[in-house]
């Protein structure tokens, strides 16, 4: 299993430029790769990484001695980056690789784990030496690199590290998630999860930011403090939206071994012209990702119930389904005279997660179900 840790840096300013110039570097490094892989395709020839990167080394000392100044990994990975890039395009997996942006592009570079090692809160990279770190390592296992970025006025280093795979535990419940924008999950077992937010919270303050940014004169330098500023918002939103995120599907991963949830069209949500912001700010799509990939870490299931699945308007009990039901309807009230909940008031949301919980079931072939006020068990 392979995991990665994403440390803040804390860089002296001489340490900054270093960084800004090894950033630079492999921007550099990429296009140009780009561009002769560009040129020698187009005529007819069958350009890969390895030769790209032996031809820009035999013209490196008379023509780019600058690149010299920094770690060798910043002009040696981008020529193994295009490379992947163009794999995955050839194999429908991608769009073509693009030209990179000193304004647009996010700015990194690549350290193998042969250039770097640590001691307490520092890291050692070559050329530059000790570079605070804001914590240690938390995992524990063989660290096969680290890539080095910058998010609006901080540097980030994410290493990966290649861990055992988790054992498996005990049978863990089963349980159902119906997402939404009112409440971001509701569970099967009626708990709710509500949406915080953070970018409608602070889309007074974000839409000043942006004002005051397009303002400002092109080039200058009160237009890049401004530009740093808005950078800021946006990176404190993603923050405290991240943080949510984690420990609601870290904690969800580790109590329950079976969730069913819906198959959202997220492409579909966010065209929709009045809840398209809503739908990004939730960002449920993250959360999905998020929740996929941290259960099945601990060698439990995901389950998609198809996203045609009537699970708002259908009563969990009888199955009697409310046709007419609209968005505004959050109550669901069961019709059927025979149904142990007739004109019994239910949440919609929660009635939702019990369905969608039968239906996961369903799908995986557990019939062995018992319905009750709470939820469904699996025996």
């Amino acid at each position: 299993m392979i995991r990665a840790h994403k440390i803040r840096l804390h860089p002296t300013p001489e340490q900054a430029t270093y960084f800004a110039k090894a950033v630079g570097t492999a921007r550099f490094v990429w296009n140009w790769a780009l561009a002769e892989w560009n040129r020698q395709y187009e005529a007819g020839e069958k350009p890969t990484a390895l030769k790209l990167k032996k031809q820009f080394n035999e013209i490196r000392r008379e023509q780019f001695p600058w690149t010299w100044e920094v770690t060798k990994n910043a002009s040696d990975q981008p020529f193994l980056d295009l490379g992947k890039a163009f794999t995955a395009f050839f194999e429908g997996k991608a769009r073509r690789p693009r030209f990179k942006s000193k304004k647009r592009s996010k700015p990194s570079f690549y350290l193998a784990n042969d250039q770097f090692e640590f001691k307490d809160h520092h890291v050692w990279i070559p050329k530059l030496g000790w570079v605070n770190m804001s914590e240690q390592l938390r995992f524990k296992g063989k660290v096969t690199g680290a890539r080095v970025t910058r998010t609006a006025d901080w540097w980030f280093m994410s290493f990966t590290v290649e861990m055992p795979d988790m054992m498996p535990e005990k049978r863990k419940p089963a349980v159902g998630i119906d997402v939404g924008l009112n409440r971001l999950a509701t569970l099967s077992t009626g708990e709710g999860v509500e949406n915080q937010a953070f970018l409608k919270t602070a889309l007074k303050e974000l839409r000043q930011a942006n004002k005051r940014l397009h303002r400002r004169k092109s080039g200058s330098k009160n237009r890049e403090k401004a530009r740093r500023q808005v950078a800021r918002l946006h990176y404190r939103i993603t923050c405290m939206r991240d943080d949510v995120l984690q420990k609601l599907t870290t904690r969800l991963a580790n109590c329950y071994g079976i969730i069913g949830i819906e198959n959202l069209n997220l492409k579909g949500l966010l065209k929709h012209r009045k809840l398209a912001r809503s739908f990004s700010d939730a960002a449920l799509g993250k959360f999905l990702n998020l929740l996929r990939r941290k259960v099945e870490q601990r060698s439990g299931q995901v389950i998609q119930v198809g996203r045609f699945f009537p699970s708002t308007k259908t009563c969990h009990a009888c199955g009697w389904k409310w046709e007419d039901m609209t968005l505004s309807d959050r109550i669901l009230l069961c019709q059927n005279p025979h149904c142990a909940y007739y004109q019994f008031p239910q949440d919609r949301d929660h009635n939702a997660g019990l369905n969608i919980l039968r239906e996961a079931l369903r799908l995986i072939g557990q019939i062995d179900q018992v319905v009750n006020g709470t939820g469904l068990d699996v025996t």
